[in-house]
């Protein structure tokens, strides 16, 4: 799982004191729900427009030349969600075909010497076929830095402590 940490330095006591008063009333899981929203926008947009991974390799094209992860993305993309929990957010896809983008994988046949499937009109005949890994989940440094700035803004942090 990635995910973000949020370190505040607090300069004297009373700042500290006067934050974690203020910090009573601010609902964790509204916090946590909109962090997790947020992370699925960022995961769609990867998906959808960015088509690199989380720390800014582009994916590997497919041996057509497209782009493999944004053909599928449809189902990707919209399969993208998040729950909240009291002391943590998740978010990632529940999708079957979600993981071999994340990881990759090796497809070879079962009951056959050999895979059999289409390609541009023609039937290819292969002992195995290598998916590689177009990891699409977890955060690159903009997305920290956007999700460190919404908690700043929701908690009330974003004009210093006195």
């Amino acid at each position: 799982m990635t995910g973000v940490a949020f370190k505040i330095d607090f300069k004297g006591l009373q700042g500290a004191l006067t934050w974690l008063h203020g910090m009573e009333t601010v609902g964790k899981h509204e916090l946590l729900d909109t962090l997790g929203q947020l992370g699925v926008q960022q995961t769609r947009r990867r998906i959808e427009e960015e088509k690199t991974s989380p720390d800014g390799q582009a994916w590997i094209p497919s041996k057509d030349g497209g782009s493999t992860l944004f053909r599928t993305g449809h189902h990707l993309a919209s399969s993208i969600d998040h729950a909240a929990g009291a002391e943590e957010v998740k978010w990632g896809s529940g999708w079957i075909g979600a993981r071999v983008h994340q990881f990759g994988a090796t497809i070879v046949p079962v009951n056959a010497k050999s895979l059999v499937f289409n390609v541009g009109g023609k039937e290819v005949f292969a002992k195995k076929v290598v998916i590689p890994a177009r990891p699409y989940l977890g955060l690159s440094e903009a997305n920290a830095a956007e999700m460190e700035a919404v908690a700043v803004r929701f908690i009330g942090l974003e004009g210093g402590m006195q």
